[in-house]
């Protein structure tokens, strides 16, 4: 029963974790790669769609999407029904079709094929060894993903499921498997995946059931510091400080064993060039799209081209596999420590890019311009006030040093000692994150624009 491709479109198109931009979707091609149950009948596909927005020539992206056809109206899958209103629907053949991964009677479905390592039409399934994979829990979906759909089973497994799918290693799986390889005890436990010859489909880890998200913690960090009179961050009882502190340290134990998982290499003069290029041509493109960027644009060009100086030294670069998408969603603080989710990088990049060695100040710029958002998301709800901004500065300042010195602490080396490189990376980070806001949510184009007024300074 494939779906109609009107109803696919309508249903993608209203998706957190559908990527593109405005305008009408338009479903170019519908891939049926297995039929997990008959009764009732799921079904995965895959969705080729192409968006009135995108640029001239551009590939339709691939969507994943688990069909579930019935015979009668499911009244707890409305929210996620794809098929027409009932009044569309022909009166001969009424079939109604709902997104399957909202529906836990039937998501036990893919934890058994893992589980067993089993072949399905075009999907193949695999158990990490010795993982444990309880078959009785009841699913339930996190809501606050926007580029994947996670269900929760239970609380000791989590299941992501990949719904932009791309051919290729899935560097979130690559990197998961590679790490708990060589005993790195910062990342949750890989249990198993579903692949297919068009890209890995679904990933199943372990569940830290108890864990407190970073990018929530620091958000009532930074609250308990507004509602303190005069006390400096260090002096709240809600400080993060010491927080930030053993958060350096993780990342920096994690880039050490990235790099004994998968070695180190070195970018030379003329491949730190060419990356700089790359740089100024997402500027200049950034500030065609946004003219707020205008008045900036020459000195944020003098980061990079002090970064270009540097290479220019003849000095080569170590680079090593990194996180690529750093920043305080990607944590959780468990009572074990800090762990480090979500290694698929930016999803609209290409997976080459995702998995080439980069600089590991990549991923301490996210992290910088993480706090920095924390502070300032917060600081959205008081307009106006001077006070409460020079408070938030102050509790940026307080937390970036915390998370730079317990990443020294590991390294031997303070990454604010590598000021031109840094800078440079928050530069470029600053500059995504201005475009990104502004076409997605324009009233938070505040928050990277007062770190670009900081930068080009």
């Amino acid at each position: 029963m494939t779906p109609v491709h009107d109803s696919l479109a309508e249903f993608i198109a209203r998706q957190r974790w559908f990527a593109g931009g405005e305008g009408p979707v338009q479903v170019v091609g519908v891939h049926r790669l297995a039929a997990l149950s008959a009764d009732p009948l799921v079904e995965v596909f895959l969705v080729d769609v192409t968006s009135a927005s995108d640029p001239p020539d551009t590939e339709p992206a691939t969507y994943q999407v688990l069909v579930e056809t019935t015979d009668h109206l499911v009244e707890r899958l409305e929210h996620v029904r794809i098929s027409p209103s009932p009044a569309d629907v022909d009166p001969v053949v009424e079939t109604f079709q709902y997104d399957a991964l909202h529906d836990r009677e039937v998501t036990g479905l893919l934890l058994r094929l893992i589980a067993d390592g089993a072949r399905s039409g075009d999907l193949a399934c695999y158990r990490v060894e010795g993982a444990p994979i309880e078959l009785d829990r009841p699913s339930l979906v996190f809501t606050g993903e926007q580029s994947n759909t996670s269900l929760a089973y239970g609380d000791s497994m989590v299941l992501k499921v990949y719904r932009r799918v791309v051919p290729g290693v899935n560097p979130d799986v690559e990197v998961h498997v590679a790490l708990a390889q060589v005993g790195c005890p910062h990342v949750p436990r890989p249990l198993g995946w579903v692949d297919s010859a068009y890209g890995v489909l679904a990933f199943l880890q372990e569940y830290l059931s108890g864990a407190t998200e970073g990018w929530g913690t620091a958000q009532a960090s930074v609250r308990d510091l507004f509602v303190e009179a005069d006390l400096h961050p260090a002096e709240c009882g809600g400080d993060f400080g010491a927080e930030a502190e053993r958060l350096g340290v993780t990342t920096a134990e994690v880039h050490a064993a990235l790099r004994e998982a998968f070695g180190v290499g070195e970018l030379s003069p003329a491949e730190l060039s060419a990356r700089v290029d790359v740089m100024r041509r997402r500027l200049s493109a950034a500030v065609d799209e946004v003219p707020a960027l205008v008045p900036y644009a020459g000195q944020l060009t003098r980061a990079y081209d002090e970064l270009a100086s540097l290479g220019a030294e003849g000095r080569p670069m170590q680079v090593q596999r990194v996180h690529g998408d750093f920043h305080l969603g990607q944590t959780l603080r468990t009572p074990s420590g800090w762990k480090i989710l979500d290694f698929e990088g930016e999803p609209a990049t290409p997976v080459a890019d995702r998995r080439a060695l980069d600089t590991p100040l990549r991923d301490v710029a996210g992290m910088l311009r993480s706090l920095d958002y924390a502070a300032r998301i917060v600081l959205l709800d008081h307009p106006g006030d001077s006070q409460l901004a020079y408070r938030a500065a102050e509790w940026v300042d307080h937390n970036a040093n915390a998370f730079c010195e317990g990443y020294a602490s590991v390294t031997g080396h303070d990454p604010r000692g590598d000021l031109v490189l840094l800078r440079a990376l928050e530069t470029e980070k600053a500059v995504y994150e201005v475009v990104y806001e502004s076409r997605m949510r324009p009233t938070w184009a505040t928050i990277p624009m007062a770190a670009i007024e900081r930068l080009a300074r």
